[in-house]
């Protein structure tokens, strides 16, 4: 499904570093603490080290593993081999040059850290952009920028662009009338019942009256 809701630009920095991180997103995302030191320094080798500790922390900050850890912004290297006393970053190229080494790195990350797909979590994920969508009326760009803060917190896997689009336009979609609204017996929604009987909806129960989307 095309993504018309994106601009190309948008598309392409899903997932990938539009730019350099600030200093505040370097020391937020990027500083190894004792956990990721003893994870880190397990590997032998210096290229080893550097490597591992930049998909650590790159999933971190954009919620996938680097396809190519050449790729990574030269701050993010640098900032990660002081840490780790390596005074030749271009060592990186060496980690890059592995393929096999740099997978099995990223399962076992995956195993130690607890990253999970896209599929152990869509069900709730839909619920949360559903209730999103209602409650503060976002288009379906605002719900994807939400919906990638919401993955990485849980730390969940970004699926393809593609398919994370698709549930933010169903969801707005359905934020046109409350979520709950099929759930509710017919004959105790809104308008089939004499007023004197009908009984509140249970969105309106937590949120009030919502003038318009009756």
């Amino acid at each position: 499904m095309p993504v018309e809701f994106l601009s190309d630009e948008q598309v392409g920095a899903y997932g990938a570093f539009a730019s350099a991180p600030s200093r505040a997103d370097l020391e937020r995302y990027f500083f190894l603490d004792d956990a990721d030191r003893a994870l880190v320094e397990a590997k032998r080798r210096p290229h080893n080290r550097l490597g591992y500790a930049l998909q650590l922390t790159v999933v971190r900050y954009l919620g996938v593993f680097p396809d190519d850890v050449t790729e990574v912004p030269d701050a993010v290297v640098e900032y990660l081999a002081a840490q780790l006393g390596i005074t030749d970053v271009g060592l990186v190229k060496e980690y890059g040059a592995r393929e096999k080494t740099r997978f099995e790195h990223m399962w076992e990350l995956r195993a130690e850290l607890g990253y999970r797909d896209l599929a152990a979590v869509e069900a709730e994920l839909r619920s949360w952009v559903d209730a999103r969508a209602w409650t503060t009326g976002d288009g379906p760009k605002a719900l994807l920028d939400a919906s990638v803060g919401w993955l990485r917190e849980r730390r969940v896997l970004l699926p393809g662009v593609s398919t994370l689009a698709r549930l933010q336009v169903s969801a707005q979609e359905a934020g046109e009338r409350p979520p709950l609204l099929q759930a509710v017996p017919r004959g105790d929604r809104r308008g089939d019942q004499p007023a004197r009987t009908r009984r509140p909806h249970p969105l309106q129960l937590v949120f009030g009256e919502h003038p318009g989307r009756h």
